[in-house]
């Protein structure tokens, strides 16, 4: 009885930990407070209330090994690509992409972001895919919240594209690799309720987006590259693209976690980048090399996402997720009110261990492979993050990127999130329900 207690003491200690800090997250500009430090600080105050109210220390020690594990695979993920990109950044290689992009109409730019959002995120994943574009969009757009409008979009797209691809986001992936799902049904059955999911967004955005951009001022040296400059920014952005492509290749043919083909495409980039600027010396090739890239991807971002994950990793390894999921369970009954409360959840808590959890309390006797449980619920973790600009990966590198504020995105975007995932819910309900 006594220890009970102290477990229950702990748990409400713990999540009250998460709650304020969450809090102090959201309202980051009020209280001038950098999340990241908010984030990290969280993290571990869950841990050190965990190990230090509990007698086993060393289950702790390989509990939290065992999430350092998963954790680092979405990081050095993170790094990896956000180094790739800002390599081809470096290299003006974007140019190739935005220069082909010439309209100034806001109505007809969403439409380009968002399918090109949409249909990128299915082959490379929501998180690659939202970094690359929201670096091309910095170089369309110069207003700042024109910017944040359109990075919202690109998370809600990236998301949904995601969603319905076995490749394209972790959860959807987790469930692909525990045969709760398989790649091509999982592609049949969401690619119609994910699409609706971006386009109810889309429409709405059209209508208070009007007007022309304004774009950047252009850099003199970017208009007027050399054919050798122009020929070493061609080899670069078509690495970069190949390497980013070959990332979901690598993991289908190697079975490893797509973090290792991040890095041994970082690799491969870095060797393409020394021997391009061989010829050069140590100051002219500096700005061009990984080690400089390095030092300009926003590691402040990577350590707010560590934070959360520690957190995060604490309350499951306590058993809250799983009691909330079984109390849902028990509650409402209904599978389908299930999954979409689990999705909305996945907005405040990260989808993965919630999808973890899910797998853990129905196997696929309760569930057979390609039920619809599991395919509704690859689309309400994968799209259900987009409600809060801190529920998915990709808009947690969307708020790094971009520093977008919590409370603006949660008055300007959240809502058409809600509103777009619902729509994309029904959808797959509607769809669910024909015969055959």
């Amino acid at each position: 009885m006594f220890f009970l207690c102290i477990f229950t003491a702990m748990a409400i200690a713990i999540i009250l930990i998460f709650i304020l800090g969450y809090t102090a997250i959201a309202f980051e500009h009020t209280i001038r407070l950098n999340k990241a430090a908010t984030a990290l600080v969280t993290g571990v105050l869950c841990w050190t209330v965990y190990i230090v109210a509990t007698e086993n220390k060393e289950m702790v020690t390989e509990q939290l090994s065992h999430h350092l594990g998963e954790m680092s695979q979405i990081l050095f993920f993170l790094m990896g690509a956000m180094t790739i990109v800002e390599l081809i950044d470096a290299h003006d290689g974007f140019e190739i992409v935005t220069k082909r992009i010439t309209t100034t109409k806001k109505r007809k730019l969403i439409w380009i972001i968002a399918l090109l959002s949409f249909f990128f995120s299915a082959v490379l994943d929501n998180l690659t895919t939202t970094i690359v574009m929201i670096s091309l969009v910095r170089k369309l757009v110069a207003n700042k919240y024109d910017r944040w409008k359109l990075a919202g979009l690109i998370i809600i797209a990236a998301n949904a594209g995601g969603a319905w691809s076995p490749i394209g986001d972790v959860t959807t992936t987790m469930l692909w690799i525990g045969n709760q799902i398989t790649a091509a049904n999982v592609i049949v059955k969401l690619i119609l309720p994910s699409l609706a999911c971006l386009l109810v967004p889309l429409l709405l955005l059209r209508t208070s987006f009007k007007g022309h951009i304004t774009k950047p001022d252009q850099d003199f040296e970017t208009n007027s590259l050399t054919p050798r400059d122009a020929k070493q920014r061609n080899i670069v952005f078509a690495t970069g693209i190949m390497v980013l492509l070959f990332v979901p290749v690598f993991k289908s043919v190697t079975h490893l976690p797509p973090f290792m083909g991040m890095l041994i495409g970082l690799g491969l980039m870095w060797v393409v980048t020394e021997i391009i600027h061989s010829e050069k010396d140590e100051q002219d090739r500096k700005a061009y090399t990984v080690a400089y890239a390095l030092r300009k991807i926003d590691t402040p971002s990577i350590l707010f996402f560590l934070g959360i994950l520690l957190a995060i990793s604490a309350l499951e390894s306590i058993g809250q997720l799983t009691k909330v999921a079984t109390w849902m369970d028990k509650a409402l009954r209904e599978p389908y009110a299930i999954v979409m409360s689990i999705g909305i959840f996945s907005s405040i808590v990260d989808n993965v261990p919630l999808v973890a959890a899910s797998q853990g309390m129905y196997d696929l006797t309760t569930y057979p492979t390609d039920h619809y449980f599991w395919e509704f619920l690859a689309y309400c973790t994968g799209t259900g993050g987009s409600i809060l600009i801190i529920g998915s990966a990709a808009g947690v590198a969307a708020m790094g990127l971009e520093k977008i504020d919590f409370i603006w995105y949660l008055k300007k975007i959240g809502w058409l999130a809600l509103v777009g995932y619902f729509a994309g819910a029904i959808v797959y309900i509607l769809l669910n329900q024909l015969p055959g």
